[in-house]
């Protein structure tokens, strides 16, 4: 809502509705749902087309965004649980991801707090526990965004991908992690 009202996205792109924000479901603030209300540059469509990844592949230049929980050294992505609480589902994350990697020139970011519980839990771990789901695989995976950076991982080797995971980890852990990634035989 607030990049529509500043300018910064005018949806002059949008291949489903040129000129038109499109979306499958809203959940926000009453300033949200006012904006939305009886907005005719906001066209809601069924999720077999936002997320459908045989009409998605075909956007130019297609960039998809999507939030993460925690990565892996591999590059697995949970996007669903945290410690024991399943808190989501991966809605059209694995639908955009396959989307980004299907386009010729797509661009799959997975975007993640370095850090949880007052900088006290790494995001960016070794390994992903037992029982973690496992919402984009590592062959799927593209980039992995922190506050400290951007890994490219797509087409990487899990040393390659190591290294850059580490780089984009809060500094906090990156001597933690290093020494995990050289016992696990990655480095």
């Amino acid at each position: 809502m607030s990049f529509i009202k500043s300018g910064a996205v005018t949806n002059e792109n949008n291949p489903f509705k040129k000129g038109k924000m499109t979306a499958t479901f809203a959940f926000g603030s009453q300033a949200l749902y006012d904006f939305m209300h009886e907005n005719e540059d906001i066209y809601m469509m069924p999720v077999s087309q936002t997320n459908n990844a045989c009409l998605l592949k075909d956007i130019n230049d297609l960039v998809t965004v999507n939030a993460g929980v925690e990565v892996d050294f591999m590059g697995q992505v949970n996007s669903e649980k945290v410690g024991d609480l399943y808190f989501s589902s991966t809605g059209g994350q694995s639908d955009f991801q396959t989307a980004a990697r299907l386009n010729e020139n797509g661009r799959a970011i997975i975007c993640l707090h370095s850090t949880a519980k007052n900088d006290e839990v790494s995001k960016i771990i070794p390994t992903l526990k037992p029982n973690t789901p496992i919402s984009t695989h590592k062959n799927d995976v593209d980039y992995i965004v922190t506050e400290y950076g951007i890994a490219r991982l797509r087409g990487k080797t899990i040393r390659e991908r190591t290294k850059a995971l580490i780089e984009i980890a809060h500094p906090k852990f990156r001597e933690e992690l290093t020494h995990e990634a050289t016992k696990l035989g990655y480095l």
